[in-house]
């Protein structure tokens, strides 16, 4: 059997019962963080929750070497563990329907994402359209992509979600300040007249947490501004009902 688990989306303790139960049955536990991480906490800490080893495993692994991972399933219970919810990632999906056509029978165990946790800024989950992954640009390589999927929402009066990069690895994480440089200079470049230093946007850290940060404003008043430690997203609201408008006021940090 092959077991995809989500852990969550900050640490150790967004696991749940479920997983857990399943973990302490398993007779080999793997685990991805390069697709999202959770920075509240470490494998170790994982690792004495679970009361088993991890084996860690790295984009590679699970992208070029998942047929190990799958015909080890044939004979023993295999878990799959991974930040956020595990069926997010199409890699994942990948992995999932690769096993089922080899014959592997596979369970999901679903948990909360970042999909599911922008509703804390009280914008309604149903008004987001799709969603923008914002990279690290490299000297011959700088995506504008998310800019036009900011660009359609908005045409939509739909929210973006834009998910910032990382490589754990380096442990390195992409700030909703970088995020918001790299957006005005997409703009600064295609000159379509999406987003400006006076659009307003969201940003939320360490969702998850119980101090997560949440702060509404202009990109002007924001792009300097002191979020704290990872993990950071960006959204650019698109067309706000009244209760939206409200949610925003009272649940956010308002800086502009």
């Amino acid at each position: 059997m092959l077991i995809l688990a989500g852990l969550g989306l900050y640490d150790e303790k967004d696991m749940t019962l479920k997983t857990l139960e399943y973990a302490k049955r398993a007779d080999k536990i793997y685990a991805e963080f390069y697709t999202a991480a959770l920075t509240g906490t470490t494998l170790n800490k994982i690792e004495e929750v679970i009361g088993k080893k991890i084996t860690l495993l790295s984009r590679e692994d699970v992208e070029c070497r998942s047929d190990k991972l799958i015909e080890e399933s044939r004979n023993k219970t295999v878990m799959f563990l991974t930040a956020g919810d595990p069926m997010v990632a199409t890699t994942h999906v990948d992995l999932v329907i690769e096993a089922k056509k080899r014959g592997i029978d596979v369970r999901v165990i679903n948990a909360p994402s970042i999909y599911s946790a922008v509703g804390i800024t009280g914008l309604q989950i149903y008004k987001f359209g799709r969603t923008a992954s914002i990279v690290f640009p490299e000297p011959n390589y700088f995506p504008e992509t998310p800019y036009y999927v900011i660009r359609d929402n908005l045409r939509m009066g739909l929210h973006t979600l834009c998910l910032l990069d990382l490589d754990s690895d380096k442990n390195r994480f992409m700030s909703a300040n970088e995020g918001l440089k790299i957006l005005l200079e997409i703009e600064n470049r295609r000159r379509e007249n999406i987003l400006n230093e006076n659009t307003k946007v969201v940003v939320l850290a360490r969702a998850g947490s119980f101090k997560p940060k949440i702060v509404y404003g202009k990109i002007k008043d924001l792009i300097d501004y002191d979020f704290g430690p990872p993990l950071h997203s960006i959204i650019i609201p698109g067309k706000l009902h009244f209760m939206e408008e409200e949610a925003l006021k009272y649940l956010c940090e308002n800086i502009s």
